[in-house]
């Protein structure tokens, strides 16, 4: 019994330890290009060093960690490449979400959709970009589940792993979140009105904004680019 305890701590440790790396990578409480020790992670969250490297090797595999043995693991920096893999595949897939949402859409419970869009303006409003950043993640999740594919947001989440920094980056301009708000006004418009058209057009619109906030941010931090 001994030794399943010790796998299930191991286990919950090394959730731990990643579920805060990411949150900081993710929220940009750790930057680009910062330096981060095993032994120093280790020491925060008082377990051993094994622990750590598992949730750097998860963390690695996501692209957000740069594990270089012998040598010091660093924050990945943006790589463009990845980023546009990212957008490329996450394009394909949201356009043939909603392609079978619209279908189904007549025919859907849609009050947590309307009710994340209100609370979407709220954080507008607020400027609040931490409750905006959460609900746009919720918003794309729940088009998903409309469609009857939640196992595909799955591969969007991944995806946006690799760009969430940036979007995270760009939520600082004021105007950002309204942009973003009336884009996903728009979507749901556009399902509402059975429009599928309107809806595709919309859809790549709006995850292609990713480029001007990709230039823009190169331009104004290339430290934080590969």
């Amino acid at each position: 019994m001994s030794q399943f305890t010790s796998i299930a701590e191991r286990r919950t440790s090394v959730d731990e330890v990643f579920d805060t790396l990411h949150h900081d990578i993710v929220t940009l409480k750790l930057m680009p290009g910062t330096k981060i020790s095993e032994v120093e992670i280790a020491n925060k969250f008082s377990v051993s060093r094994q622990p750590v490297r598992d949730a750097f090797s998860r963390l690695g595999n996501l692209g957000l960690l740069l594990i270089r043995p012998q040598r010091a693991t660093v924050i990945r920096k943006f790589s463009i490449p990845d980023i546009s893999h990212a957008r490329f595949i996450r394009t394909a897939i949201e356009v043939e979400v909603l392609r079978t949402a619209i279908l189904k859409w007549a025919d859907t419970d849609t009050t947590a959709i309307r009710e994340n869009m209100t609370e979407q303006a709220k954080a507008v409003k607020a400027q609040d970009t931490d409750r905006f950043h959460e609900l746009d993640y919720e918003f794309h999740k729940l088009l998903c589940l409309a469609a009857g594919f939640e196992l595909a947001f799955e591969t969007i989440a991944e995806n946006k792993t690799k760009v969430d920094r940036l979007c995270r980056l760009s939520l600082e301009e004021p105007t950002e979140m309204g942009v973003l708000l009336e884009d996903h006004t728009q979507i749901l418009a556009a399902l509402d009105k059975n429009d599928f058209n309107a809806l595709e057009t919309t859809i790549r619109k709006h995850l292609a904004r990713l480029d001007s906030i990709v230039e823009r941010i190169q331009k104004e931090h290339s430290e934080y680019f590969e």
